[in-house]
């Protein structure tokens, strides 16, 4: 299986961005999905889950308000809609499998490559 972000890059204070994740080569509609963030010198943070079906969200405290997550089982894609971006939101962003709080990426049994998000101005 694999797991594919983009949708990453580097904005200003206030600004948002939509991070896309896609799944091939497992069942995608199966897993309750992640996404987490690694900011330099930090361990993961989990930010947004959802379940397999997308009837419910877990949204971290750090971000509630201004992130969202969702999915289309359809087109094996994640999604995470981020606004109100500050620079403590500067990090990798990484879709996962699963809703547990690992603290190494191999540790899901699925995992992107990242996506860099940086926040300055």
């Amino acid at each position: 299986g694999r797991l594919v972000e983009s949708g990453g890059g580097f904005v200003q204070p206030g600004d948002s961005l939509r991070l896309t994740c896609v799944a091939s080569g497992f069942r995608f509609n199966t897993y309750d999905m992640t996404w987490v963030r690694q900011a330099p010198g930090k361990g993961l943070e989990s930010v947004a889950s959802i379940e397999h079906d997308g009837r419910r969200t877990l949204i971290a405290d750090s971000v509630k308000g201004r992130f969202t997550i969702s999915r289309d089982n359809a087109k094996n894609t994640l999604y995470l809609q981020m606004t109100s971006l500050k620079p403590e939101d500067t990090a990798v962003y990484y879709c996962v499998t699963g809703t547990s709080k690992w603290t190494y990426l191999y540790e899901y049994d699925y995992a992107g490559q990242g996506t860099q998000v940086t926040v300055s101005s």
